[in-house]
């Protein structure tokens, strides 16, 4: 991250002119064709990852959160999954992205429950660790953790790591997907799974297939499951091909070409 810039005193214009995409219409096959996700860094911060799952493939690295005392530390661990769930949302990031890397941080026990305290210091060390992307399908009700979830996700931001949040199933606050600085993500009914379309009416920014959606399972099987973590990384998948094709995007940018390329946003997406 560079120096801070609170205005342009004693700079020009020209000293900071950017590469944008002006003058280029923004279609899928701009965006994301050829791409199967090659050179990005996803990190799924949940329930750990299944070793060896057909569905997944290689993990990169795997980690988990542990409580030494009165704090919580992250420390490498074999890749198991005991609940399921961080694998089923693995495997639909390799569907979608087949070549991207995929690294695991288990914040969540092996009944799917978690402490507020292991999700804050496992998604501060996968933002500090300089993901392209992180998935997070999951979120906490407790408002004294949203000032610290806040605080990472701007850190997120201004570092160029790009969380895709899930929104709760249920309709309550939660965190950290109403924050605006991340992609928050809601499920459509819809069978397919390459239909993503944008929320005119936020806080929830952008659906994705949720119902009925087939991942992996454990004990190397297939299930369906339904609910907004699953639609989740179907937008994490696609960020990734983006990011595949257009490395240098920002989160400002890529969140704008999801948006334009949303099948519900007509005239730019071909």
């Amino acid at each position: 991250m560079g120096a801070l810039t609170w205005n342009l005193k004693g700079r020009r214009p020209e000293e900071i002119e950017v590469s944008g995409i002006s003058g280029i219409t923004v279609t899928p096959q701009w965006a994301w064709g050829g791409s199967t996700g090659a050179g990005v860094r996803v990190c799924i911060v949940d329930s750990g990852i299944e070793a060896d799952h057909p569905l997944v493939g290689a993990v990169a690295g795997a980690y988990v959160v542990v409580g030494v005392g009165d704090r919580f530390e992250v420390r490498e661990t074999p890749t198991i999954d005991r609940f399921g769930h961080g694998t089923a949302c693995a495997s639909i990031v390799r569907r979608i992205a087949p070549d991207c890397e995929i690294h695991s941080v288990r914040v969540l026990g092996d009944n799917g429950g978690g402490a507020g305290d292991a999700l804050v210091a496992g998604l501060r060390w996968a933002v500090n660790q300089g993901y392209d992307l992180i998935n997070l399908s999951l979120s906490t009700t407790r408002e004294r953790y949203l000032p610290a979830l806040r605080a990472i996700a701007d850190d997120a931001y201004f570092g160029n790591t790009v969380v895709v949040a899930s929104a709760h199933n249920a309709t309550v606050e939660s965190f950290p997907w109403r924050f605006s600085s991340v992609i928050s993500v809601g499920s459509h009914q819809e069978a397919d799974a390459d239909l993503v379309l944008y929320n005119p009416a936020p806080p929830v920014e952008f659906f994705a297939m949720g119902h009925r959606v087939e991942v992996a399972g454990l004990g190397g099987t297939t299930t369906c499951n339904t609910g907004n973590s699953f639609a989740t990384p179907h937008v994490t998948g696609r960020c990734a091909l983006i990011l595949g094709k257009h490395p240098t995007l920002t989160p400002f940018q890529l969140k704008d070409i999801l948006y334009l390329t949303s099948d519900n946003v007509r005239g730019n997406n071909g």
